[in-house]
């Protein structure tokens, strides 16, 4: 790996690992992959007692990546995603109808020097929010800065920095957020090369209200299909999951939460699943490589999440 890695990946590792996987709505996607590579995905997400309801499709081509989502209100988001538009150059520009003040235009320019990378987002408003980040450092080492500047304004409305150092073994970041009242500390710890178990912890202090946020969290690879997670925060919610790869990309996850300090309350059951199966065609012998493809068909990609809340 070259270079620092933008802004945003710092801290990213731990955080992951704390966050990523755990479900708390009820949610029910279907998806269907052609064999052009369309992806089409219906989705339904219940939060509460409140539900939406969203279609979006993905199209790539080449170095060019095509999402447009429609909404439950009938708006439509289309973002264009031009990989490596410039040498070490990644360009976003996002469009949102009716509301064509919602878009934006995203620059990353990674690794354009050995030891430095540049992010930038600018909203398409008259007066628009403009926001740059950059890095510069060392493989492993990291050490950034962000700003927002708001032109209707005509001030800055946010400024964060940060450090953080990677090796094989571990990842530590510090993160100083929200004007410089915000501190966070995370760090990320893995015991075996293979990284089978791994610990996180993230301590955040809000100076302005003197509050204090701990989370601690594990993970382990039982073999190279399942894992388990487990975290607990100072507030006392304790969480756990179960993730197993059924074949690739087909997951099934089960996890659950409860708060520690309030065992009266019925704990939280999630449930996932995801099926991903190949596109046709995928899977031919060679010996029909050089014939005329057949017509392309749709293969259903099921996601399935439920949610038992008291």
């Amino acid at each position: 790996m070259m270079g620092p890695g933008l802004f945003s990946n710092i801290g990213k590792r731990a955080k992951d690992l704390l966050t990523k996987g755990y479900t708390r709505d009820q949610k029910l996607t279907i998806s269907t992959v052609t064999a052009s590579g369309l992806v089409l995905t219906s989705a339904s997400v219940k939060k509460k007692e409140l539900y939406t309801h969203d279609i979006s499709s993905v199209y790539k081509h080449k170095n060019t990546v095509i999402n447009v989502i429609m909404g439950a209100e009938s708006n439509i988001s289309t973002t264009l995603t031009v990989l490596e538009a410039l040498p070490s150059t990644n360009l976003l520009i996002c469009v949102e109808l009716p509301d064509n003040k919602g878009g934006k235009l995203e620059l990353h320019y990674c690794h354009f020097h050995k030891n430095a990378s540049f992010a930038t987002k600018i909203g398409m408003k008259p007066y628009p929010v403009l926001k740059i980040s950059g890095t510069v450092g060392a493989p492993g080492v990291a050490l950034g800065a962000e700003v927002q500047y708001d032109t209707a304004k005509g001030e800055f409305t946010k400024y964060n920095a940060a450090i953080g150092v990677t090796k094989h073994d571990f990842h530590i970041a510090f993160i100083l957020s929200n004007k410089g009242d915000r501190i966070k500390v995370s760090g990320l710890y893995h015991f075996d090369e293979k990284h089978r178990a791994s610990v996180a912890a993230e301590f955040t202090k809000e100076l302005s209200r003197n509050k204090n946020t701990l989370t601690v969290g594990g993970m382990y690879r039982i073999d190279r299909r399942t894992k388990v997670k487990a975290r607990l925060t100072s507030s006392g919610r304790l969480s756990a999951l179960l993730e197993h790869k059924i074949k690739p990309k087909s997951l099934l996850t089960i996890s659950g939460e409860f708060n520690t300090k309030a065992l009266d309350k019925r704990p939280k059951i999630g449930l996932a699943f995801c099926y991903s199966p190949r596109p046709h065609g995928s899977s031919r012998s060679s010996k029909f490589r050089h014939h005329a493809p057949e017509p392309a068909r749709l293969v259903p990609e099921v996601i399935y999440r439920s949610l038992l809340v008291s």
